[in-house]
């Protein structure tokens, strides 16, 4: 009977220790959060083309760091992000051109946070046969060329640009998008604010309307990069790691200081920087056109679109770890893909963003 005790206290010390021990060796999420996410979560998120990269790296890196999580992200494009975080019928969205006020008019299930993650660069690439050396392009340049009122590579005014570039005699082809894009409203920014006839013609929209017989619509940044890739003559707006990923070339934008920058991770941090100290409470803010010398002007911010108020907790609490992660432990991910972290100052307002879901009133992340 005393053995039969023995054995039973034994049995119940080792259980209890075990159970304490399992707790005690849970996986954090990251140097900068000091806890996990409970149980298994899969989120489900979609939108922007331009993040697809950064966002396959990061469910990737993510996944491997917290077993217990899974990040499914489809990109739909920036307008079909919107539509489907409008709706609720996903987790978050994602888009590089903020909500306007009246898509957030049109939400009905509660406030939306927008939370920025990641800095991107649209680039300008091209397919053009012998040309060896970066074109340079001015806002201008640009304009004329999707407006098509420029219509061949040897135009004098591209030439008076690019001096000793052999240009062909070729039509240009331009290459826009053809779905609601975040990607498209960054391009149609930059150029609504640096020349007037783009803004009465066309404006800033995610869905440009070009004249008509000028160009070749496609779908998503994918789209886009594989018409220009497939088409002689060619020239389209994509995000830069589309262009790097294809071994096309980026052309050098003029920017407002009036130098012709290339876009790099650090361009665009550049951008990012100038506007800073203008960045409002929401965090909807541009960095097209941003004051610098090596500034990139063609600069977007991405955004994860997220209701404050989460119905279920577990899947709030999964949102706000996971996006803590990306702003921090994802960052060392973000160069090596050609994208730009964010600045110091936008970090810390994104932190607070962040720790402002709630579910039932209590905020999500402890």
């Amino acid at each position: 009977m005393k053995y039969f005790e023995r054995t039973v206290f034994i049995y119940s010390f080792i259980l209890i220790a075990g159970v304490i021990l399992t707790g005690c060796s849970g996986q954090k999420l990251g140097q900068d959060q000091g806890q996990s996410t409970e149980g298994r979560v899969t989120l489900q998120g979609t939108g922007s083309t331009f993040v697809k990269p950064m966002m396959d790296k990061w469910a990737s890196e993510f996944g491997r760091a917290n077993p217990g999580m899974r990040i499914d992200y489809s990109s739909t494009g920036s307008g079909a992000g919107i539509k489907a975080i409008q709706s609720r019928t996903v987790d978050f969205g994602a888009t590089d051109a903020a909500m306007s006020d009246d898509e957030l008019r049109q939400v009905s299930g509660g406030e939306i946070v927008h939370i920025p993650v990641v800095l991107g660069a649209v680039v300008l690439t091209y397919n053009l046969d012998g040309v060896t050396q970066p074109l340079k392009l001015t806002p201008e340049l640009i304009s004329d060329i999707f407006l098509g009122k420029i219509r061949v590579w040897n135009d004098e005014r591209i030439r008076n640009e690019n001096p000793g570039t052999e240009l062909p005699a070729n039509p240009i082809t331009p290459i826009f998008r053809a779905d609601g894009s975040g990607t498209s409203d960054v391009f149609t920014d930059y150029l609504s604010k640096t020349v007037p006839e783009w803004r009465q013609s066309i404006g800033r929209t995610k869905n440009p309307q070009l004249p008509q017989g000028v160009g070749i619509g496609g779908k998503g940044n994918e789209g886009v990069m594989g018409q220009v890739k497939s088409t002689p003559n060619a020239i389209g707006y994509v995000e830069l790691t589309f262009a790097i990923a294809n071994d096309l070339p980026a052309a050098q934008i003029r920017n407002r200081a009036g130098n012709f920058v290339a876009a790099t991770s650090q361009t665009v941090s550049n951008a990012a920087e100038g506007m800073a100290s203008k960045m409002p409470d929401d965090l909807r803010f541009e960095i097209t056109n941003a004051e610098g010398a090596e500034a990139y002007p063609i600069a977007g911010i991405v955004y994860v679109l997220a209701y404050k108020e989460q119905r279920d907790l577990n899947k709030g609490k999964a949102i706000a770890d996971y996006l803590w992660w990306c702003i921090h432990d994802g960052e060392q991910f973000v160069r090596d893909l050609h994208y730009a972290p964010l600045p110091p100052a936008l970090v810390t307002m994104t932190e607070a963003k962040i720790n402002s879901l709630v579910s039932n009133g209590q905020p999500v992340r402890n």
